[in-house]
């Protein structure tokens, strides 16, 4: 079988990762413990303001149904592409051609999160649905951003600053074990990916800094 344009492929991941992060859980679950997530707490749809306005079950579960969504988005390409047969002259370029979907229907899920189509395009701030993606393309990369959050997070119990150095450590985790561990298969178009997303992540939690730097950002700390 010939290989399909590499831009349809990565294109059709991107709409199908899209779809599958656009589904609002945060919104679903809330909504069964009768809160109206978008108008309650900081209005955000997403796992951290569910714990906070519905309780740390429901939290949790969003939280793992968001980071599932980006699982399946990265996942699917690879259960899709990698049993097709190509020609000898294009082995080499074909896992090249999964990884670049991979990433694609990851980015699409991470954008239907952020700017649901079924939120007249508002979302969440995309770190679970990150982790998810990122546990499809890119697992060990994510396995030591985790350890990051988790190191950040119990000390300040603030997870906005734990998300936001867990993005910070995304491409620098990348670009080391491209260089040390070449075989994991990880390249520049890895790093670059994770560059952008750790920008993105930033960007998503610009009003957290504003409250950060007033003093006024939520925290997990027993009172």
């Amino acid at each position: 079988m010939e290989i399909l344009p590499t831009v349809l492929i990565a294109s059709a991941a991107a709409l199908v990762g899209y779809v599958l992060g656009s589904i609002p859980f945060a919104v679903i679950v809330a909504k069964r413990h009768g809160v109206d997530i978008l108008h309650a707490g900081s209005g955000n749809p997403g796992a951290t303001n569910v714990k906070r306005t519905c309780g740390k079950a429901a939290g949790n579960l969003v939280f793992f149904l968001d980071m599932f969504k980006g699982f399946l988005a990265a996942f699917l390409p690879w259960i899709a592409l990698s049993p097709i047969s190509v020609v000898p002259e294009q082995q080499d370029a074909w896992p090249h051609v999964i990884a670049i979907a991979q990433l694609c229907g990851f980015a699409g899920a991470l954008l239907g999160h952020c700017f649901s189509m079924f939120l007249k395009f508002k979302g969440g701030k995309g770190v679970s649905t990150t982790i998810g993606g990122l546990l499809g393309a890119m697992p060990i990369a994510v396995l030591v951003g985790l350890v990051v959050w988790l190191a950040v997070y119990f000390p300040t119990r603030i997870v906005a600053i734990a998300s936001m150095v867990f993005g910070l450590s995304l491409p620098l985790t990348s670009m080391i074990l491209a260089k040390a561990f070449p075989q994991l298969g990880y390249t520049t178009i890895h790093v670059g990916f994770c560059l952008v997303v750790a920008i993105f992540i930033i960007i998503m939690h610009r009003s957290n800094i504003a409250r950060l730097m007033r003093g006024e950002e939520n925290s997990f700390k027993k009172k």
